[in-house]
């Protein structure tokens, strides 16, 4: 079959990748010039494969009223005379609870073992990829005493599922990542996670696009998707892919376009629960090599990480519900380069620091939708959120399965539209 993958950002190459391994014609329509130019070009770094626990848990609500209205908040909410805002607010704000919350993180959890598993694979079979890969392991670090009694319940329940995790001490926290020593005496404790891992998910996109060139997958770039349009004149409802103008002609379509596929489905009569959430980060070259963290590293309170890729420190946080606008804010920059420097005052020259941000495709829950619609050719892969590198590969497989008509590797229960 000719399949059509919309977007070329991680989650569109992974699906991709598996659908040209099960020996399709796929061609990747892309509306940048190049690959991973948007969500995928300067995300945190991480690769969380078990510390998936959503945003909305059962202790956010209690947050969210200082949240939402301090200025250096690391969560931001703008109202806007968007319908689709609130829609989503009001299902974050029930899917607050804790059932739903471990409801969430098993299924989160499936998908990230899968990916887990997946990435080392193609790592052994294509060895050349090099994408700054370490496995160095990842350390959440709380300065909230109330905040690391609720982790460490969550880790329990982790731990119950399958994760590798240790709770650890403010002097333990110091003693795994040296350079935490300054901030020793203002932290609660952590949870270490030995297994988790860091990548540059930029460069990651660029390896996999090659090896996709390679294997004779067509690339339509600076291509803007017009619009997708219902076709009922066959037995059974599909539809059409229209960008610059003209229709690209494909036997199934899948897809991937992040913050964009919400407006692309509505003509078609599908709503999906998406919202973007817009994300900072700063990347620096290191000046001192035991002045930054060498694990992963994430400031749970401040919803901050710090990633080490190669020579280079990325900085990552913050989520602004602020609307649909990727613009930068200067001021949110400053907040980010503010904490940072606070953190690890000799890592980087932080004045110096690229500054980027991005819309991240989220859902409520933090689950991805992937699976079918009423059109027979149309396929979803998206919403991954914040954990779009972390289950790309797993998302790219199950969604490759479901278009040959093959049983998915894990159960997508709860992962398909929503009634």
């Amino acid at each position: 079959m000719h399949v059509l993958v919309l977007g070329a950002g991680v989650t569109g190459l992974a699906t991709a990748w598996y659908l040209a391994a099960d020996g399709h014609k796929v061609t990747i329509v892309e509306r940048n010039a190049d690959v991973a130019l948007e969500s995928s070009y300067a995300n945190g770094g991480q690769l969380s494969y078990c510390y998936v626990a959503p945003l909305a848990g059962p202790g956010v609500l209690s947050k969210l009223p200082w949240w939402l209205t301090q200025r250096h908040s690391p969560v931001r909410f703008r109202p806007r005379a968007d319908m689709s805002q609130w829609r989503w607010l009001l299902k974050f704000v029930l899917a607050c609870t804790h059932a739903q919350s471990e409801l969430s993180t098993r299924r989160l959890l499936k998908l990230s073992f899968l990916s887990r598993e997946l990435m080392h694979d193609l790592m052994t079979r294509e060895s050349a990829l090099s994408f700054d890969h370490t496995n160095t392991g990842k350390l959440v670090v709380y300065r909230n005493a109330q905040s690391f009694a609720s982790a460490r319940d969550l880790i329990r329940f982790q731990q119950s599922l399958g994760c590798e995790q240790h709770i650890l001490t403010a002097r333990e926290c110091a003693l795994t990542e040296p350079s935490l020593s300054k901030l020793e005496s203002k932290l609660a404790g952590g949870i270490f996670t030995p297994s988790e891992e860091t990548a540059d998910c930029y460069k990651f996109c660029l390896a996999l696009a090659q090896l996709l060139r390679s294997r004779d997958v067509q690339f339509l770039l600076d291509t803007e998707i017009t619009s997708l349009r219902p076709d009922a004149t066959g037995a059974t409802p599909r539809v059409s892919v229209h960008a610059n103008g003209q229709e690209i002609a494909a036997d199934q379509v899948v897809l991937c376009a992040g913050t964009a596929s919400a407006d692309l489905l509505k003509p078609l009569g599908i709503r999906i629960p998406l919202y973007p959430l817009k994300g900072y980060s700063l990347t620096a070259r290191i000046d001192e090599r035991d002045a930054a963290p060498h694990v992963s590293v994430t400031d749970y309170d401040r919803k901050v990480v710090y990633a080490r890729l190669g020579d280079r420190l990325r900085i990552a946080g913050m989520a602004d519900i602020t609307g649909r606008d990727a613009t930068p804010d200067p001021a949110r920059i400053e907040s980010l380069r503010a904490e940072a420097s606070q953190a690890f005052p000799q890592a980087v020259d932080f004045g110096r620091a690229h500054a980027w941000c991005g819309l991240r495709p989220a859902t409520p829950t933090s689950t991805p939708i992937i699976g079918a619609t009423r059109f027979a050719n149309l396929w979803l892969n998206l919403g991954q959120g914040a954990l779009g590198f972390t289950l790309a590969l797993a998302s790219g497989l199950l969604t490759s399965e479901l278009v040959g008509g093959r049983k998915p590797s894990v159960p997508l229960d709860g992962f398909g539209l929503p009634a």
